[in-house]
């Protein structure tokens, strides 16, 4: 059984027992969590799809850390110039641990 939900702006595909990496929630560390944002369940090849949700369907998950991600640089040169520049970016994470999926 797994579902496509929208969390944060991004759709992700999660089955029952996953975890996963989504943007930074403002949750805490330990709670849990609520999506009803489910656009399709697929359960022993059942498909169904919303229009654009599965009404009544949810995800239960609990927030298991607040993580960042690798480093990102960038870089930026102009030839012949004298100009370059280097920054850097990480992203910040929570950790999720898909625990039930309703519908």
């Amino acid at each position: 059984m797994y579902a496509i939900v929208e969390i944060a702006g991004q759709q992700f595909k999660v089955e029952e027992g996953q975890e996963i990496f989504v943007h930074r929630l403002s949750n805490e560390e330990g709670s849990d969590v609520t999506f009803d944002q489910v656009l399709l369940v697929d359960k022993d090849g059942k498909v169904k799809v919303g229009t654009p949700v599965v009404k009544g369907a949810n995800i239960n998950a609990k927030v298991l850390e607040h993580v960042r991600g690798d480093k990102v640089k960038v870089f930026k040169k102009k030839r012949r110039k004298g100009y370059q520049k280097e920054t850097g970016h990480r992203q910040d994470f929570s950790k999720l641990l898909v625990e039930k999926i309703t519908f």
